[in-house]
């Protein structure tokens, strides 16, 4: 190419580039705040909903997984019941966990086009592999592990059940591969202003990815332990408990006790690394508005980014900066530094303290309930009720923390899309606001009456066991058993 072939077309790349900019900026000033603060909350509505199905999922398929190999090794019905049980849930959950994703999917043509213009040739391959490799794996031997016991044989059965749990964690990789290189791009080259992959593993294995993909794991197993601490503690407290309660009570505080001290070095982990990638995300969680040294860790204070200041502060000195940074004279980087390119600082704030407490909390249940129930022999009816009926509100404290934990992550990486490089006016959609408002309210109201429905019929599965396993005994017995083995002879189950 001549030279002056060279500079014409630099300049004309210059000139793309120009005037993709220049279109980016007109596309911010033509959404309206109101309708980009919309937008969002109607993605918020979403994924709060939808992160509730899948942090069951994950962990609990491996349970599952447990509970069959305790069934085959023992030959104990107790724990044939508890997989029969559980798979129900499993069910359940995994139904409302794939409703919920579709309709996710949909707004990245409604509310943010610009998102898959600009990222699309990264996130399109991500999310096209998790459906490939994951979902479709799940779904082709969820139908075995429900409905195949008795009719295959227990190896295949157990096969699929392993598949299964497989599919839910491979899921898990893909979908917070791309939420990390959300968070921490890497690999990537940008030509004429959309994003191309140039080093796949990069991508894959960006910095945030290993931190933020065990912190999921143990955050979904935690949610599935306090699930079976809290059904089978109802069970007990209403005098409904079958074979399998004291065993499922006994496998979900014994997860819970040893799993949370590992996710809260994990967690203190990703919180360095989010310190080296992020510090304004750290500055917003702890109310840090100057650079300083030594900075105190805040118990309580509120907020107020008006002023740049914090009120009612209750703070531990040094303590902050000897978390954040393991030295207690170590350096956090104020919020006066980002200035426009920072969260909001409020939700973020009282996010994070949330997320930290319930864990504490969980940590003292679990701790205080294993030490009790081991003092009890491991008999139930030596518990006493007020501690059972601690795990039964409990229950659902996994989904508070998670919920939270994603407001920290989400909210915290805001105003950007992909963080440092796109803002998430730049990808919005020019729809009007009331008509996002009108689809997030059929959104807000679809979901709560799903929420609701799918706590009763937890409720009406954990207080009548019984008859949900005779109404599988039914289903089974309609249909003969498999030529390749019949089901295993049971006998009445031991304390295993």
């Amino acid at each position: 190419m001549s030279p002056s072939a060279h500079s014409a077309a630099k300049g004309q790349q210059s000139a793309e580039q120009a005037l993709r900019a220049d279109s980016a900026r007109r596309r911010i000033k033509g959404v309206s705040m109101d309708a980009l603060l919309l937008a969002r909350m109607q993605f918020a509505a979403n994924i709060t909903f939808h992160i509730l199905f899948p942090t069951v999922s994950i962990a609990l398929g491996w349970v599952l997984l447990w509970f069959r190999l305790r069934w085959l090794k023992t030959n104990d019905q107790g724990w044939l019941d508890a997989y029969r049980f559980w798979t129900k849930v499993f069910a359940l959950t995994f139904a409302l966990g794939v409703v919920s994703g579709v309709t996710m999917s949909f707004q990245f043509g409604t509310n943010w086009p610009g998102y898959m213009e600009r990222v699309g040739n990264i996130a399109g391959p991500l999310l096209a592999y998790e459906v490939l490799t994951a979902f479709f794996l799940e779904a082709g031997f969820l139908g075995v592990m429900l409905f195949g016991h008795g009719k295959v044989s227990e190896k295949v059965h157990l096969m699929a059940t392993f598949f299964v749990a497989l599919g839910t964690t491979l899921s898990a990789f893909w979908i917070l591969s791309l939420n990390s290189w959300m968070q921490t791009p890497a690999g990537h080259e940008v030509i004429d202003g959309v994003f191309h992959a140039k080093d796949w593993l990069a991508v894959l294995f960006n910095p945030s990815f290993p931190y933020r993909f065990v912190h999921m794991l143990l955050a979904s197993t935690l949610t599935v332990a306090f699930f079976m601490i809290g059904l089978a503690s109802w069970q007990i407290l209403r005098a409904v408990a079958g074979r399998s309660a004291p065993r499922v009570l006994r496998a979900g505080l014994t997860l819970a006790a040893v799993t949370i001290p590992i996710q809260m070095v994990v967690g203190d982990f990703h919180g360095l690394n989010t310190l080296e990638h992020q510090p304004q995300k750290i500055a917003a969680l702890e109310a840090v508005w100057n650079t300083e040294r030594g900075a105190p860790l805040l118990l309580f204070a509120i907020p107020d980014e008006a002023a740049r200041t914090n009120h009612f502060e209750i703070a531990i000195p040094r303590l902050g900066s000897l978390i954040l940074t393991h030295d207690a004279n170590g350096e956090i980087k104020g919020l006066n530094d980002f200035r426009d390119r920072h969260p909001p600082v409020l939700p973020l704030f009282f996010a994070f303290r949330v997320m930290v407490g319930m864990g504490v909390l969980m940590l003292l249940a679990s701790w205080t309930g294993w030490w009790l129930y081991r003092r009890a022999g491991w008999r139930t009816e030596r518990l006493p009720r007020p501690l059972l009926g601690v795990f039964a509100a409990m229950t659902f404290s996994g989904w508070i923390a998670t919920v939270a934990g994603w407001y920290v992550t989400e909210i915290g990486r805001q105003p950007y899309i992909v963080f440092g490089l796109i803002r998430t006016a730049e990808v919005a959609s020019d729809v009007a606001a009331p008509l996002i408002a009108t689809t997030l309210a059929l959104y807000v109201t679809l979901y709560l009456a799903l929420i609701v429905a799918y706590v009763a019929v937890l409720k009406y599965m954990a207080e009548k066991p019984e008859e949900v396993l005779e109404q599988e005994a039914r289903d089974r017995a309609a249909t003969p058993p498999g030529a390749i083995t019949p089901p295993l002879a049971t006998s009445p189950g031991s304390r295993s």
